[in-house]
């Protein structure tokens, strides 16, 4: 069997459990032609980088797949005439990466960073003393 790599992008409009409904659609189809499912990812909702049928934001999710070329074909078949996916792309890989895909390394990576800083090097927000005003120095101005 072939190995792929796919990509579903839906409408705004839907919950993130129809979303999920479909990822869990797509692996039914999958598994009835003969294959699997390896991993299943979803990024949530993420802005377009242009316009789609109106919308500005999909639900995204990624899909990696050990299937016969006809099961992925009916899966294409079937998103094509599903109205709630915008996009959808399936590439042919030699290999599986079953590791955590660089959007959701990068999600959970952004997580574990320390609160960042303002520009003025506090980390309260404030512009010098603890109240927010300024404190003049010994001397005056």
């Amino acid at each position: 069997m072939a190995l792929y790599e796919h990509v579903v992008i839906s409408r705004q409009d839907i919950s993130p459990q129809q979303a999920e409904a479909l990822n869990d659609t797509l692996k039914h189809l999958i598994e009835e032609g003969g294959g699997s499912v390896a991993k299943i990812e979803y990024w949530g909702l993420r802005n377009l980088t242009y316009r789609i049928k109106k919308n500005r934001k999909g639900h995204y999710s990624l899909l990696s797949i050990d299937a016969p070329a006809p099961a992925v074909k009916e899966m294409e078949r079937q998103l094509s005439l599903n109205e709630d996916v915008l996009r959808h792309l399936t590439v042919r890989v030699d290999e599986l990466d079953l590791e955590l895909s660089p959007v959701l390394a990068r999600r959970d990576r952004d997580r574990e960073r320390e609160p960042r800083r303002d520009d003025f090097g506090s980390k309260d927000g404030g512009f010098g003393s603890k109240d927010g005003g300024f404190a003049p120095k010994e001397g005056g101005f």
